[in-house]
């Protein structure tokens, strides 16, 4: 009965406002007995009630003006204290003042508003809290929710416990919170209680039956993560995060968005914030071009270019379905008929120098690359045409027009290479650095290591072949690279080109590698199955420790403390036909040895 009462916006209002009408009528009931020692027999009730009356006009006017009567606040929230206050003030002083002024001719104590505005306060404001607590009882996660705890106690986890305890359809239930700071040991959040710090984590699973638990803390860095995962296996939890803060609060996330915590949230670092916001700003109005758009590092570099407004975004890749889906993500459709998609390949110079020429842009950044170095190094004739000679292509059609901005995509093995792939696009660098030299234009490299969860990288490859049941194979058990996440790898590159200088090499500082043994375990370990490995050795041309500045290059870093500046030297392009001549002939039948580096 009262929940079809009360599913009617209009109905609720009106049993608020007539709730409070009541309360002002009684305040001043009580307020007159207070006055007069309860002896009613020299009270004028026609000065009672007319009083009274005037005061529910006046107190309802006030309320739907200052929005009290029109949902404008959260029931039982300081915001909505703060109105009653106003509200229950004006009222008193619009209707007390007179009364003050003229009650003895009206034969009523001229103190009667004044004392009973703090009692109308008080019956208002638990009017409220009463609603308040009758509607998160009605609200309450159902029998199936699964008992949670939290980790952290902060502003987090206390959004977090009152979306969850006011959402019917949640699927967890909070029932304990855990938090390092033993200052908060007493400290319970709507009801739930601080159960110890994460050494209590297994018994505090114990005494309250939670199955899993939700790291409620922003920004949580990978050691953090990696302790609670570990502590979370011993107590049987199911270890989950949660979306940013910020998308939850602007309602861009649910609790259902809660997802389990993955391999690339433990095994990473805390993210460099790279501020790209505050120098980004060349990209808005220009006409910005990205050649490999359709790959993953190029289709998420769309993406962020897109929020800086610029005046044209042009796509070109030679993987049409890798387009479609770079369209689908910025555009929100994948017809392939508009011309920010363009469909060329960066080894054709003619079909490009046309391409530059009708669109003319102003900044380019270049993605387009062959990337993986086993595949390179049996087919080595593909690295020079695609990474070598593409990218020359490339710096030529943008010298051609005028580019102002040209940011070359580099790899941590172009740091002093052993590989085709890290000599390929060592050379890359090289012609891009004599570009700059050329045109004195910002024409500039960044250097980086793996990037996780890109397409055919290590933890894609990992999670396939555990899901096929293993083994998983590892070249060598002390194997180590450096990480970082596609939006991160996109940040530096973005933000390159605003504080690089021509013809320098941008490299992100990106911590200390990880074992490649180490992701392998704790990947079997989060998949609970029983998976083996095995050791393949090291591949032709690759790396037991990869190396991110080479030797003789500097370290300097003029603009941000995690990002390095250095220089490499300039290749002129002429000379890539002594780079043959330097290793014997070269046709298409043979190609060049990219082992023996040219002179520098």
């Amino acid at each position: 009965m009262i929940d079809r009462f009360m599913a009617s916006p209009a109905r609720r209002t009106a049993l608020q406002v007539g709730l409070d009408a009541l309360s002002w009528v009684v305040a001043i009931f009580f307020a007159v007995s207070l006055r007069y020692d309860f002896w009613y027999g020299d009270v004028t009730w026609r000065a009672v009630f007319g009083v009274a009356a005037v005061t529910v006009v006046v107190g309802a006017a006030l309320g739907y003006a200052t929005g009290l009567y029109r949902r404008r606040f959260v029931p039982g929230s300081f915001a909505e204290v703060r109105t009653i206050v106003t509200v229950v003030v004006a009222t008193g002083l619009i209707v007390g003042i007179p009364v003050l002024a003229i009650g003895t001719e009206i034969m009523l104590a001229r103190s009667t508003v004044f004392i009973a505005m703090p009692v109308v306060f008080v019956f208002m404001g638990a009017l409220r809290y009463v609603a308040r607590l009758y509607v998160e009882t009605q609200s309450r996660p159902g029998e199936s929710a699964q008992p949670t705890l939290i980790f952290g106690a902060g502003r987090l986890a206390n959004h977090l416990v009152r979306r969850m305890l006011t959402d019917p359809a949640s699927p967890y239930l909070p029932v304990g919170l855990i938090d390092d700071d033993r200052t908060r040991s007493s400290l319970r959040i709507e009801g739930v209680p601080v159960l110890g710090t994460r050494q209590d984590l297994v018994a505090a699973a114990e005494r309250s039956g939670a199955k899993a638990i939700i790291i409620g803390i922003a920004k949580a860095d990978a050691p953090l993560l990696q302790d609670i995962t570990d502590r979370a296996a011993e107590a049987g939890l199911r270890v989950m995060v949660l979306p940013l803060l910020d998308e939850i609060l602007e309602g861009k996330s649910r609790l259902g968005d809660v997802r389990d915590i993955a391999i690339e949230d433990i095994i990473g670092r805390h993210p460099v914030d790279t501020q790209v916001e505050s120098i980004a700003g060349y990209l808005a109005g220009k006409r910005v071009l990205v050649t490999g758009a359709g790959g993953s590092i190029g289709s998420e570099l769309c993406r962020q270019i897109a929020k800086f407004g610029p005046a044209e975004l042009i796509m070109l890749d030679r993987d049409e379905t890798g387009l479609q889906q770079s369209q689908l993500s910025i555009s929100g459709n994948g017809l392939l008929d508009t011309k920010e998609v363009v469909l060329a390949d960066i080894r054709d110079p003619e079909a490009l120098r046309a391409i530059f020429e009708d669109r003319r842009p102003e900044v380019v950044f270049h993605a387009a690359a062959l990337k993986h170095l086993p595949m390179l190094e049996q087919y080595p004739d593909e690295a020079w045409k695609t990474n070598v000679l593409g990218t020359q292509n490339v710096l030529d059609a943008s010298k051609a027009v005028g580019v102002t901005t040209f940011v070359n995509i580099s790899t941590d093995k172009a740091a002093n290479p052993t590989s085709v792939l890290g000599h390929s696009k060592r050379l890359a660098e090289r012609l891009t650095a004599w570009t700059a030299d050329e045109t004195g234009a910002r024409y500039l490299s960044v250097r980086f290591g793996n990037v996780l969860g890109s397409r055919g990288s290590m933890l894609p490859v990992f999670t396939s072949l555990i899901e096929a049941g293993g083994p998983l194979t590892i070249t060598h058990p002390d194997v180590t690279r450096f990480f970082m996440t596609i939006p991160e790898a996109c940040h530096l590159v973005v933000q390159a080109g605003g504080i690089g200088s021509p013809s320098e090499v941008l490299i992100l500082d990106m911590g200390e590698p990880v074992r490649i043994l180490d992701i392998a375990e704790r990947m079997i370990a989060m998949s609970g199955r029983d998976i083996g490995i095995v050791y393949t050795g090291l591949r032709e041309g690759e790396k037991m420790h990869e190396e991110l500045v080479g030797l003789g290059e500097s370290d300097n870093r003029p603009v941000h403390p995690k990002i390095s500046h250095t220089t490499v030297p300039a290749l002129h392009p002429s000379q890539l036909d002594g780079v043959h001549a330097h290793v014997g002939p070269w046709t298409a039948e043979l190609a060049f040895d990219p082992k023996q580096e040219v002179p520098e």
